[in-house]
Formats: structure tokens, C-alpha cells, sequence
């Protein structure tokens, strides 16, 4: 289990790889990743800075606050009512798998 918020909450490897796969989502919103595991948006990125490539996080960085990314709820029009989209890529050990 490694550290990844300044709570010193413990997260396993799983928990570790669907925050990034949530985080990676641009419809999902910091504030789901906060309900369902506590961490907050800077906990987000030191968790995202940390276990992604340079680049791979750049370009997240890059997307996330260019404005196309609807990654906070005053962004968005619709309530959140899921934490998943049906289409969502599931991301296996931050390696994004094919669709079937």
C-alpha cells in the first residue's frame, strides 16, 4: 500500500488505479473522486504527478485545465448521479485497455 494524501491515508494498488482512471475522465469531477475516497483536487495531481509518466501527466495537466474538461462540478450543468460512464475505458495498471 503507498501513501498518496496528506492525511496519510493508505491506498491500495486498486484504489491507486481508479482514482487515475476517474481523474483521467474528463466527465468525472474532482468532487467525485472526493466523495468516494477523500482526496482532494491537489491530492489528486501529487497522486497523478507521482505514478504517471512526465508526459502522461502533462498532458493531463495540459487537458485538465484547458477548459475542455468539465472536471469541476460548477462546470457542469447535470448533477452527478454515477461515477461511471458505461463507455469508460477501464485502465489496468495505468495502461489503458482496448475496447472490446
Amino acid at each position: 500500500m503507498k501513501k498518496a494524501s496528506s492525511e496519510s491515508k493508505e491506498l491500495s494498488i486498486v484504489d491507486i488505479d481508479r482514482i487515475i482512471e476517474m481523474a483521467w475522465e474528463d466527465r468525472t469531477p474532482f468532487e467525485a473522486i472526493l466523495f468516494q475516497f477523500g482526496l482532494a483536487e491537489s491530492d489528486v495531481i501529487a497522486l497523478m504527478r507521482k505514478n504517471l509518466k512526465r508526459s502522461s501527466f502533462n498532458l493531463w495537466r495540459k487537458r485538465v485545465n484547458s477548459g475542455v474538461s468539465q472536471k469541476h462540478l460548477s462546470k457542469r450543468s447535470a448533477d452527478i448521479t454515477r461515477f461511471k460512464c458505461a463507455l469508460q475505458r477501464n485502465i489496468t495498471l495505468n495502461k489503458i485497455s482496448k475496447r472490446r
